[in-house]
C-alpha cells in the first residue's frame, strides 16, 4: 500500500550509516528570485543547514505502548542544532527504517524530497506504527481507534520538545497518507498541515470494488505486512544496541490481525464481525472521519495519480473537506515519480502553515492536474473547482460494427447517436487480464506498466469510434450504462477505456467494475460528485433473472487524457482480471447479452472537455 514495501524488495541496497549517524546535505545555491507556483520554490525561505543526526529513540503513549522513531535534526558540525523548528513526521506501516549490513535504508532513502525541509529548517521524523517495525504493541485491524490516539500521543509528544517549535505537519504515501487523516481526526492542538499522498478514501470500495474482491492486492499487501511484523528484521533504537526491546516487540507483533481473512470474512459494506457490533468495512474506512477532520481545521494538500489506486478517493476527499486545502493529481501510478519537484511543493506548503510564510500558495487555483497527451509546456492545468464545470457530459452508444476485422469477438461501435435495434452475444473468457504490472500490483511494489491491449480486446466484447478528426480531451470521471441478460444468476463486468493507436496497438487509460447483483443504486453518504453508488449492504444483493435485461450503471476510475486526431477511443467489457480479482468464474460459462437498442441503449458517458 506504500512505495516504501516496493523498495525494501527491491532497493536493498541503500545508503546510510547505522545509528546516530551525520549525513552530508549539500546546500543549495540562492539566486535571491522569489518564485512559488506548483511544484517550484525559490526565495522565500533559505537552505541553512547542510548536516542532519539521525537519532532513534522510542516515544510512549497513554496507555504505555513504545514507538519507535526516527528524528533527523539538522546539525553542525555534527551536533543537533538547538534551534526550535518545526517538525514534520510519518506514522509508518513499513519500517521506519532496515539495516542492510552495517547500512540503513531510512525515510531520506525512500522519500528523498524529504532532505529539502531537512535543509530548509525543519525536524523530520518517522516513527513505526504499533504492531510494526521496533515499535511495540499488537495492529487489531487498520486505521483503527488506537492509531488515531497515537498520531494525537506523538504529535503533542513532538511539539513539547524544546527543539520543537510547537508546529507540527505530516507527510507520507498511501499507508502513511491515510494515518495523516487519521491524525487530523483525532485533533492533536499542535497539528496544523499535512501533506496526505494518494490516500484511501472509503474501504469497501477499495477491497470490494463493484463487489469484487481485490484478491491479489489484499493477499499480498497482507502477506507483505505479514514478513514485515515478524521476520524482516527493524533497525533497534539507539538505546537497544543488542536488539533485545526489539526481539520483544515482534514477539507482540505475532497477535496482528489477518487482514486477508478479515477481508474474506467481510463481503458485504454492513458485513459485521463475530462480536455483532464492528462493522469492519465501515468502523476502519477513513471516510468515516471526515466530520471529525473539518473540525480539526488541519490545512491538507492531496496529491493522486491518474494510474493511483486512488484517483477517485483522493478527489473524494478533497469535495468532502471543508478545511484549507489543495489538491494535485499527476499523471503517476503509486510509485512513479516524474518531472515535478516534490521537495519544492512540500517546503512550500510547510513554509506557509508551519513557518507562517507568505509564499502565495493559498491564493492559487485550488486544484492542479495533469492532462496526459498534452504537450508538456500546457500538461499542466488548473482549475477552481471538480467536476470541471466546462466538461460536456458526452454519451458514445454501443453499436454494431461496420465490418469485421477481428480486433475483438464483435468489433462493435462507438455511435453519437442511439441504435434502434441490436445486441452482441457471448461466452465469457475468464483469462482475459490486465496483466501482472498494472495499478494495483504498484500499490504493493509490484511494479507498474500495462501491454498492448489487443490480446485482451480479442477476447472480449469492444466498441470503438472511427479514427478522430480532432483531438478529444477526456478529463473527469467516465460513467458507463451497461445493459445486460445474462443466462445465470449473476456475473461480473469489467469495462475498461482505451486509446487504439493507427498501428492497432491499445493503449489502456482507466477501468471499472461491477458486480450484476450489487447493481441496486442508493443515495450516498458524502458527496460523491452525482456518480452512481452501490451502497452494497447485505439487503441490496439482487440476484440476476436468467435472460431477463437489466442495466447496470457505474463509473471508471477518473482520468485526464487527450485522445489524438486520428486515434479511436474504445471500451472493453470483459468479465474477469484474472489474476488480480476474484471474478465469479461459472463452469460452463454462462452465455452473456449486451443490448444496445432503443429501449437498452449501452453507452458510455464521457466527460468531454471542449478546446480552448
Amino acid at each position: 500500500m506504500t512505495r516504501s514495501i516496493g523498495h525494501l524488495v527491491s532497493r536493498l541496497a541503500v545508503v546510510l550509516a547505522a545509528a546516530a549517524l551525520v549525513i552530508a546535505v549539500p546546500v543549495a545555491a540562492q539566486t535571491g528570485e522569489k518564485i512559488s507556483t506548483p511544484g517550484r520554490y525559490s526565495g522565500y525561505s533559505n537552505p541553512i543547514y547542510a548536516d542532519v543526526v539521525r537519532i532513534s529513540q522510542y516515544i510512549p503513549t497513554r496507555d504505555g505502548t513504545r514507538l519507535a522513531a526516527d528524528i533527523f535534526r539538522p546539525a553542525e558540525d555534527g551536533v543537533p542544532v538547538d534551534d526550535p523548528l518545526p517538525v514534520i513526521w510519518t506514522l509508518h506501516r513499513y519500517h521506519r527504517a532496515t539495516p542492510l549490513g552495517d547500512r540503513l535504508n531510512t525515510i531520506l532513502d525512500v522519500a528523498p524530497e524529504l532532505r529539502d525541509l531537512i535543509r530548509h529548517g525543519y525536524v523530520v521524523a518517522a516513527v513505526d506504527t504499533r504492531g510494526s517495525g521496533a515499535s511495540f504493541g499488537t495492529a487489531q485491524g487498520v486505521f483503527t481507534p488506537e492509531e488515531a490516539r497515537d498520531a494525537y500521543d506523538v504529535t503533542e509528544w513532538f511539539a513539547a520538545q524544546p527543539w520543537c517549535s510547537g508546529a507540527v505537519g505530516m507527510y507520507g504515501l498511501s499507508y502513511l497518507g491515510i494515518t495523516q487523516y487519521l491524525a487530523a481526526s483525532a485533533q492533536p492542538p499542535h497539528l496544523k498541515a499535512i501533506f496526505p499522498m494518494m490516500a484511501m478514501f472509503d474501504m469497501y470500495s477499495f477491497i470490494y470494488p463493484g463487489g469484487v474482491l481485490a484478491e491479489n492486492f489484499v493477499l499480498r499487501w497482507g502477506a507483505n505486512t505479514f514478513l514485515l511484523d515478524r521476520l524482516v528484521p527493524a533497525a533497534p533504537v539507539d538505546d537497544d544496541p543488542d536488539g533485545a526491546l526489539l526481539h520483544q516487540a515482534i514477539a507482540e507483533h505475532r497477535a496482528n490481525a489477518n487482514v486477508y481473512a478479515l477481508a474474506q470474512q467481510f463481503p458485504f459494506r454492513d458485513s459485521t464481525a463475530p462480536d455483532g457490533v464492528t462493522q469492519f468495512h465501515i468502523a476502519w474506512s477513513p471516510a468515516t472521519w471526515r466530520d471529525a477532520i473539518n473540525t480539526s481545521g488541519v490545512a491538507i494538500y492531496h496529491l493522486g495519480g491518474w494510474y493511483d489506486m486512488y484517483p477517485r478517493d483522493t478527489l473524494l476527499w478533497y469535495a468532502n473537506l471543508s478545511v484549507p486545502q489543495r489538491i494535485i493529481i499527476t499523471p503517476w501510478s503509486h510509485n512513479g515519480r516524474g518531472q515535478f519537484d516534490l521537495g519544492a511543493e512540500h517546503l512550500r506548503w510547510f513554509d506557509y502553515w508551519l513557518k507562517g510564510i507568505d509564499n502565495g500558495i493559498m491564493d492559487e487555483p485550488p486544484i492542479v492536474y495533469y492532462v496526459m497527451g498534452a504537450p508538456r509546456a500546457t500538461a499542466w492545468r488548473t482549475a477552481g473547482q471538480w467536476p470541471l464545470p466546462q466538461q460536456q457530459l458526452t454519451p458514445f452508444y454501443f453499436a454494431a460494427a461496420d465490418s469485421f476485422a477481428g480486433e475483438s469477438l464483435n468489433d462493435g461501435r462507438l455511435a453519437f447517436e442511439p441504435q434502434e435495434s441490436g445486441a452482441d452475444t457471448y461466452t465469457p473468457d475468464y483469462s482475459t487480464t490486465t496483466g501482472k504490472t498494472n495499478r494495483w500490483t504498484d500499490g504493493y511494489g509490484g511494479g507498474f506498466g500495462y501491454a498492448d491491449m489487443r490480446p485482451q480486446d480479442a477476447r472480449s466484447i469492444t466498441y470503438t469510434t472511427p479514427p478522430l478528426e480532432a483531438d478529444v480531451e477526456v478529463t473527469g470521471h467516465p460513467v458507463v450504462h451497461l445493459w445486460v441478460s445474462v443466462d445465470a444468476e449473476d456475473s461480473d463486468f469489467f469495462v475498461y477505456l482505451e486509446e487504439v493507436m493507427p498501428d492497432g496497438r491499445s493503449r489502456y487509460i482507466t477501468e471499472g467494475v461491477l458486480r450484476a447483483s450489487h447493481r441496486a443504486l442508493h443515495a450516498p453518504p458524502f458527496d460523491n460528485f452525482g456518480l452512481p453508488y452501490h451502497r452494497s449492504y447485505a439487503a441490496d444483493i439482487v440476484p440476476l433473472t436468467p435472460g431477463e435485461p437489466v442495466e447496470l450503471v457505474f463509473d471508471l476510475h477518473p482520468t485526464s487524457n487527450i485522445f489524438d486526431a486520428g486515434h479511436r477511443i474504445r471500451v472493453r467489457v470483459s468479465n474477469a482480471d484474472a489474476g488480480n480479482f476474484a471474478a465469479l468464474v461459472l463452469d460452463p460459462p454462462p452465455s452473456i447479452t449486451i443490448h444496445r437498442d432503443a429501449a437498452h441503449p449501452s453507452r458510455i458517458v464521457l466527460p468531454v472537455i471542449p478546446p480552448e
